[in-house]
């Protein structure tokens, strides 16, 4: 990037593509689609925006892009050889059935892309959310001191400017309803929002846990953030299991955690967003009021960039001369099959390979 942005004039710029063809062979696979993600977002319309950094802890900072874009031919040129050394890495998987819903599922190429639990996604992919009622909800037991976590939501417009936020100072809104605060937790505490997805005025749901008071996300003995989806005045417990989609350990450097948001489309249909991201936060009396103008920023600069998700993969595959289906959600066929999906099927044949977001990384090329 630096090098091509610095070559003074066209020979200097083609030895330094030139080197980056004869380099691509030689690094792993995961450093070329690495780079090719890097590269994808250096167009021009990315100059000036903010940028994030996120270490191995998921703490992030944002910081002024300052680079000059890179030349449209160029990063053509770079993408194409990057593809290319893809292409030619992946394996032959005979006929590849695919579900749907992965295509958008970022690809694991960081060290620690997202957190443990149940229905985890890496950072950068998006999931269908379908429902009328969103419950999210956090709980956390602390270890020996008295430790307060408060669940908040900021509701954001399509520029990322506050419309309204629910939380412990604010328990209800159009949107929806705060559950209360809860501000020990010996024993384990749980708080919880409920959001009625068509009457939230916004583009943007920003879930977030703040620590108030007590011990840190990487302190306490329990703690977890989780959504669930349900219809209507759908009854059940707080947390009925077979509502919960998703729950995710909260376990990172840092007093404020956003572990994912919600995007409304064009279309009126809500999307999850994964961010698995930690801010620094105050030692204490940490609250959404306080951190609402950084999570806008970082909220601008996370869901404008654009990830290499199994849809990279499966185009390339595709384009290799691989027979690829979407699988309908029912019907399975006889003979064994590369099967890519969010979780196993019941029925496939015998001798079917599977890559679900568990194993996807030995879906990277080597």
């Amino acid at each position: 990037d630096r090098l091509l942005r610095t070559a003074d004039g066209d020979k200097e710029r083609e030895a330094v593509l030139a080197a980056v063809e004869r380099a691509a062979p030689r690094v792993s696979g995961r450093v070329v689609l690495s780079v090719r993600e890097h590269v994808r977002n250096r167009a021009g319309e990315s100059a000036g925006q903010p940028r994030v950094f996120v270490n191995r802890e998921a703490r992030g900072w944002v910081a002024d892009d300052t680079r000059p874009a890179l030349a449209d031919a160029d990063r053509e040129r770079v993408m194409a050889v990057l593809d290319a050394e893809t292409r030619r890495r992946l394996p032959s998987p005979g006929r590849l059935l695919i579900d749907p819903d992965v295509l958008d599922v970022a690809l694991p190429l960081s060290g620690r892309a997202a957190s443990a639990g149940l229905g985890v996604l890496p950072r950068g992919s998006v999931s269908p959310v379908e429902g009328e009622l969103l419950r999210f909800f956090t709980y956390w037991r602390q270890a020996s001191r008295s430790t307060d976590l408060d669940l908040s939501a900021l509701v954001l417009d399509e520029e990322y400017a506050t419309v309204t936020w629910l939380s412990y100072t604010a328990l209800t809104d159009v949107e929806g309803r705060h559950s209360g605060d809860i501000t020990d937790a010996p024993d384990g505490a749980s708080e919880f929002i409920d959001l009625r997805l068509g009457a939230v005025r916004g583009t943007y749901i920003v879930p977030q846990v703040h620590v108030y008071s007590g011990e840190g996300f990487d302190e306490v003995a329990e703690g977890f953030f989780g959504y669930m989806l349900r219809e209507g005045e759908q009854r059940g417990r707080p947390f009925e299991p077979r509502t919960v989609r998703m729950k995710s350990d909260l376990r990172g450097a840092g007093r404020v955690a956003l572990p994912l948001a919600f995007r409304r489309d064009a279309e009126g249909r809500w999307h999850a967003h994964w961010l698995h991201l930690y801010l620094r936060g105050a030692p204490s009396a940490n609250r959404v009021e306080g951190h609402r103008v950084t999570i806008a920023v970082v909220m601008r600069a996370l869901l404008g960039r654009s990830y290499l998700t199994v849809r990279h993969l499966v185009a390339l595959m595709r384009e290799s001369g691989t027979a690829t289906a979407l699988w309908d959600g029912r019907t399975l066929p006889e003979a064994p099959v590369t099967f890519i999906g969010l979780e196993r099927p019941e029925g496939l044949a015998p001798g079917s390979r599977v890559f679900t977001p568990e194993n996807l990384r030995d879906l990277l090329p080597a």
